[in-house]
C-alpha cells in the first residue's frame, strides 16, 4: 500500500486529490495539510510514502519547503502546479530541487479525469523512485531530479501504426549524416540534462521525447538551451535535424522523423496516444527506425511503464546502436527494463557514461560511413 500525504492551500484540490487517490485499491491517502509547517508535523506522524505538493501556498511556499525537506528529510514529491508559463519555470526548479515529478493541477486546461490518472500514475512512480540522498547532493548547480508528465501501461499496437504509418522505407546504408534519439519519462528531465550538457557543440542532431504537458516543454527547452553547448529547442514541424540541435517534442503532439535525400527533418502531429503518451517515445523510435536505420543511435532512459521498448528493438533491427541506463542510475527501472526484457539494447550503461557512449558511437558511425 502506497502512503500519501496531500499538501495544498485549496480545500477544493486537496478533496479531489484525495477522492481520486482512494479509489485505487492500493493507494491511501494518510493525511492531508493545508501548509508546508502542517506538512512537517504530519510527515513525522504519520510517515508517508510520497508527497504531493502544491508550490503558491501561504507562509512558506513550496519550493521553499521542497528545498528543506530534500536537505533534511528527502522523500519522493509530486509537485501539482497549474498549467501557467510562470508555473513551469517553478516546476522545472522543483524538479532541480529533488522533486520526483510534476503533474497539472485539477482546474487547469485537462479535464479532471486526465489529471486522475495522471496523479495516479505519478504517485504510483514516485514509490518505485529510487531515493537516494548522496546521490541528489552529488548533482551539480545545473542538474534536476524527476520529470514532468508520467508515463503509463502499454497502450495497443494500432494505435502507435495509427501514429507513424505511411512513411516511405529507405536504404539503410551508412552515410555521413547521423541522428541520435532519446526518449525518457519519470526522471528523465535530470537523465537529459546529465546527457546534452556534456555533449559538444557539433554533435549531430538530436531528437527527444520527454514525456511532459503543454508549456512544459516549451520551459524545458529554454532551460536546456541556456546551459548546453547545443542549440536547445522546442521542435517545430518540418524542422531540419541537422548537428548542433537538439529538438524537443512539444507536449500533446508526437514527434516523428523523416528523411528527404541527404536530410532528416521533424514532423509534429496529433494523432492517438500510445502508452496512453503523447508524445511517445515508441514513436519516435519506430520512425527513426525507418528513416536513419543505421545511422541513428538510440538512447533510451529512466521512465515508468513500457513506452520506448518496441520501438528500440525497431531501431536496433534497422541497424541502430541502442544505449540504455542502467537500473542503478534510474529514478523509476521501467522503460529502460523493457527494452532490455525485448532484447532492444545494444549497451546497457550508467547515467555518468552516456555521453562518451554516444560520442563513441557516433565516431565509429563516421569512420563506418567514410569507408563505404
Amino acid at each position: 500500500m502506497i502512503k500519501v500525504l496531500v499538501v495544498d492551500d485549496s480545500a477544493l484540490v486537496r478533496k479531489i486529490l484525495t477522492e481520486e487517490l482512494s479509489r485505487q485499491p492500493d493507494i491511501e491517502v494518510v493525511g492531508t495539510a493545508i501548509d508546508p509547517y502542517a506538512a512537517r508535523d504530519k510527515i513525522v506522524a504519520l510517515e508517508p510514502d510520497v508527497l504531493t505538493l502544491d508550490l503558491e501556498m501561504p507562509r512558506m511556499d513550496g519550493l521553499s519547503f521542497l528545498a528543506k525537506l530534500m536537505k533534511h528529510f528527502p522523500m519522493p514529491v509530486v509537485v501539482v502546479s497549474s498549467l501557467t508559463p510562470r508555473n513551469s519555470e517553478n516546476a522545472l526548479q522543483a524538479l532541480r530541487l529533488g522533486a520526483v515529478d510534476v503533474i497539472c493541477k485539477p482546474g487547469s486546461a485537462y479535464s479532471t479525469q486526465n489529471i486522475s490518472m495522471q496523479i495516479i500514475k505519478a504517485v504510483r512512480a514516485a514509490a518505485h523512485a529510487r531515493f537516494d540522498r548522496g546521490t541528489m547532493q552529488s548533482v551539480p548547480s545545473t542538474g534536476s531530479v524527476g520529470s514532468v508528465g508520467t508515463s503509463g501501461a502499454a497502450g495497443t499496437a494500432g494505435a502507435a501504426g495509427a501514429a507513424y504509418a505511411g512513411l516511405p522505407k529507405v536504404g539503410l546504408i551508412h552515410t555521413t549524416s547521423k541522428i541520435i534519439a532519446i526518449g525518457a519519462s519519470t526522471g528523465g528531465t535530470r537523465a537529459i540534462e546529465a546527457v546534452l550538457t556534456a555533449l559538444p557543440a557539433d554533435t549531430p542532431g538530436i531528437a527527444m521525447v520527454q514525456h511532459m504537458p503543454p508549456v512544459f516543454t516549451a520551459t524545458f527547452a529554454e532551460r536546456l538551451n541556456q546551459i548546453c553547448r547545443m542549440e536547445v529547442r522546442e521542435a517545430r514541424d518540418r524542422e531540419r535535424l541537422v548537428p548542433g540541435l537538439a529538438l524537443l517534442a512539444p507536449g500533446n503532439y508526437h514527434m516523428l522523423v523523416e528523411k528527404s535525400g541527404a536530410n532528416y527533418y521533424v514532423r509534429i502531429k496529433q494523432g492517438p496516444p500510445v502508452h496512453h503518451q503523447r508524445p511517445s517515445v515508441d514513436v519516435l523510435f519506430h520512425t527513426v527506425a525507418t528513416s536513419a536505420g543505421v545511422n541513428a543511435t538510440g538512447v533510451l532512459m529512466t521512465g515508468m511503464g513500457g513506452d520506448g521498448a518496441k520501438g528500440m528493438l525497431a531501431m536496433k533491427e534497422a541497424g541502430s546502436y541502442n544505449i540504455v541506463q542502467d537500473e542503478a542510475t534510474s529514478v523509476v527501472f521501467g522503460m529502460p527494463k523493457e527494452a532490455i526484457r525485448v532484447g532492444a539494447e545494444s549497451e546497457i550503461t550508467p547515467l555518468q557514461h552516456i555521453p562518451a557512449s554516444i560520442m563513441k558511437q557516433i565516431t565509429r558511425g563516421q569512420v563506418s560511413a567514410a569507408g563505404t
